[in-house]
């Protein structure tokens, strides 16, 4: 049977590349990518390597970054954009093979066992080609992990950045990877990390070398599922977008460096996750009928909530506000926050939201098309202005009062 030929490729700083296209004055300076350049409140969305190597890190606050840096450039986030380059990208992929399974806006994997032959190379050669041809086309650079499944392939791509190609084998993945962290495996938790933690397995070879009946005890199914990822058992296949199984939720969440406190600095984290949350339903041609919020503390403690909306949304500023509500109604504001999740469900298709507006309230759906198409305009002009030079009344007063 033929081994199979995996490749994870993976867009380095990939929101921070692209603004940085639009700014090529800025390439050999710290930046940042952030939802609201203008506040200190705003939350760092991603950094490039400079910013990184001064101590840059995601999620955390504009003054901590600054505090850090004071040199650090902020670019404001274009969420449209990064989809846009996102399909140019996997478009490129799609040249190699028609196994093409995204696995978030910068990261998809590839099956090009088929394809080896048609280019003469290896899979190491494939994953080089693919790097020169994104580079010279887009501008951007990826880190491409080449293996013989999706696991590892994955960690492959993390194993050296950025703009660097990682085969990891039959023959070296145990001098490679088992000395790694287990917090370095795809789906090691926190909590399972220090659940594993204290029972002595440290690394990935620990965990490979850990009875499965053990680990099953200590995490149940996971357990057993983890034990595969290390020992290389993983045998998932890749799965092209157009077969995978429509989202039953879209969710965007954030662990941030410092603990937000206050409702200024919690309605900027969950007008940053909503945004997001918005973007990523507009990308599917989605709504959501539901918003729920996931909270912790520092203590790890949880909160969950969630409400339903009056109609089906893809609209930021409806995410936000049902995420607010969920938060005035469940949180104390000096109560600190580690973590906050904002997360569409009950998602249908945009046309049968149209039909279910047309069916409850005929009035509303005329009313609802305006307000998407102001909200799409609004869009448009902070993209080519700033994100301050328009905003609606109720969000000048901050999202929390």
């Amino acid at each position: 049977m033929t081994e199979r030929v995996i490749l994870h490729c993976d867009l380095n700083s990939f929101y921070a590349s692209v603004e940085l296209l639009d700014h090529p004055e800025l390439v050999g300076k710290p930046a940042a990518v952030c939802g609201d350049p203008g506040s200190r409140h705003g939350i760092i969305l991603a950094k490039n390597e400079l910013a990184k190597a001064a101590g840059v890190q995601t999620a955390e606050t504009v003054w901590q970054a600054r505090k850090k840096c004071p040199e650090l450039v902020l670019l404001k986030a274009h969420h449209d954009k990064y989809h846009e380059y996102s399909k140019k990208v996997n478009a490129i992929y799609d040249r190699c093979t028609d196994l093409v399974e995204p696995f978030s806006i910068d990261e998809s994997w590839l099956d090009v066992t088929g394809s080896l032959a048609l280019f003469h190379t290896d899979g190491k050669g494939l994953a080089d080609m693919l790097r020169r041809q994104v580079r010279e086309e887009l501008g951007l650079t990826i880190s491409v992990g080449v293996s013989f499944n999706k696991i590892f392939a994955k960690m492959g791509s993390d194993y050296k950045k950025p703009n660097a190609t990682t085969v990891i084998t039959r023959e070296n993945y145990r001098a490679l990877l088992w000395p790694l962290p287990v917090r370095d495996l795809i789906f090691v938790g926190r909590a399972a990390a220090k659940t594993l933690g204290d029972y002595g397995i440290r690394t990935i070879g620990d965990l490979a070398g850990t009875d499965r009946e053990a680990l099953s005890s200590l995490l149940g199914k996971q357990g057993l599922t983890l034990h595969d990822y290390a020992t290389g058992a993983e045998h998932a296949p890749v799965i092209p977008a157009g077969e995978l199984p429509p989202p039953k939720s879209v969710g965007n969440g954030l662990t941030f460096p410092r603990n937000l406190v206050g409702w200024e600095e919690l309605g900027a984290g969950a007008a940053l996750l909503s945004d997001e949350v918005a973007a990523r339903l507009r990308q599917l041609d989605m709504k959501c009928s539901t918003v729920s919020i996931a909270v912790r503390d520092p203590n790890f403690k949880d909160i969950s909530r969630q409400k339903g909306l009056s109609a089906p949304s893809w609209l930021a500023r409806e995410i936000t506000q049902a995420a607010m509500e969920l938060l005035r109604q469940s949180w104390n504001p000096k109560a600190p926050v580690r973590a906050l999740t904002v997360t569409a469900q009950s998602l249908l298709p945009a046309h049968m939201a149209a039909e279910q507006l047309d069916l409850l309230t005929p009035d509303a759906a005329p009313r609802r098309d305006k307000v998407e198409k102001l909200e799409r305009a609004m869009d448009g002009i902070r993209d080519k202005y700033g994100k301050g030079a328009i905003s609606t009344a109720r969000l000048k007063d901050g999202p929390g009062k």
